[in-house]
């Protein structure tokens, strides 16, 4: 196990409790149109909801705690909320944190002491937390213990420190990047795709209904195919058309309010935004359709590699419109034509 000096575990635990956040065991604090609060309100895969349900029917009846947990998967699909669903599935308290704080191993140290049993450590973006944060989470995951260092120089000294059963989930946009005995530790691992229409429909209509928000089925399906396979930008362009059937029409969102209100905001009729257009754009006329590395359109666009390759290229892959080589990004056919009429879907 890594371990620290003991007045590195104290400043690093002073980050990490800042870092971590105690949720209410109930979980949620987005909203009531952004989360749903149990496993059978919440859209997306089944056989996810299926296997969760399973998994937390077994830990209730054997009285112990559910297996560590990851869930993969692009950026908005819920990955939080489920781990909130979880806690409240189970009725237990969940602590939350983000990868990037965990820098040294009083930093998760300051996390894990606290829990009782049954209690859940959320960590979102594991895949940043430090190597050595990573090796002080392998006993804590399988032996329920941690070695930390107290003192300096030759007075240092190693002390154990046993922890309650608790269970660990992690939430990632790349799997690839943790290594495989931290993956391993994991006893569910689960990868969320982008959603269905129908889904994300559901998901606006049950978000409109506690909103309050007049809506018709058309107009829930309209924001549902502009919102990128994502619950989120479902919610959030919801709230965006609600305003504009606000201010322009009677206060319903219908096919033709949201057609507008979404035409205004520049998303097109396959979910794609300014930016999306200009990285197809890049691609397509400026390296007559690729292959073209992500840097280099990054540099075109001016945006981060990160965000390019977290959240605009999966969707753009999903949908057809980009294709990932080993020498670079390419444009499909499809793509070309929607650039040149955006109002048409790709068949």
């Amino acid at each position: 196990a890594a371990r620290g000096s003991g007045a590195g575990r104290r400043r690093a635990g002073r980050r990490g409790e800042r870092g971590g956040e105690r949720a209410p065991r109930h979980g949620g604090t987005d909203g009531p149109a952004a989360r749903a609060s149990r496993l059978g309100g919440f859209g997306g895969e089944e056989q996810v909801r299926e296997w969760l349900q399973v998994g937390i029917g077994a830990a209730c009846k054997r009285d112990e705690p559910i297996d560590h947990i990851l869930f993969s998967g692009p950026p908005g699909l819920g990955k939080t909320t489920l781990a909130h669903i979880i806690a409240r599935e189970r009725g237990a308290d969940i602590r939350t944190t983000t990868g990037p704080v965990l820098e040294k191993p009083g930093d998760i140290a300051a996390l894990l002491t606290p829990l009782k049993r049954g209690d859940i450590l959320f960590i979102d973006e594991i895949h940043r937390v430090s190597p050595v944060v990573e090796e002080v989470l392998y006993p804590a995951m399988e032996d329920f213990f941690i070695d930390v260092m107290i003192g300096e120089g030759p007075s240092a000294r190693s002390i154990k420190l046993d922890l309650e059963q608790f269970t660990l989930i992690g939430a990632t946009t790349k799997q690839g990047l943790l290594g495989a005995p931290f993956r391993d530790r994991f006893g569910i691992i689960s990868r969320l795709d982008l959603y269905s229409p129908e889904d994300l429909a559901r998901i606006a209509t049950r978000s409109a209904s506690i909103l309050k928000i007049p809506i018709t089925p058309e107009g829930a399906s309209e924001i549902a195919k502009r919102s990128r396979g994502t619950p989120r930008i479902v919610n959030r362009l919801l709230r965006r058309v609600r305003d504009y059937a606000t201010v322009k029409g009677d206060g319903t969102i219908t096919r033709e309010i949201a057609n507008d209100a979404l035409s205004m905001l520049q998303i097109d009729e396959l979910g794609l935004d300014d930016l999306d257009r200009r990285i197809l754009a890049v691609v397509a006329n400026d390296f007559n359709g690729g292959p073209v590395g992500v840097k280099t359109i990054a540099i075109s666009v001016g945006e981060e590699v990160r965000t390019i390759e977290d959240v605009y290229e999966p969707f753009l892959i999903q949908i057809g419109c980009l294709k990932r080589t080993p020498q670079g990004r390419e444009v499909t056919p499809a793509a070309k034509k929607h650039l040149n009429d955006p109002q048409k879907t790709l068949v």
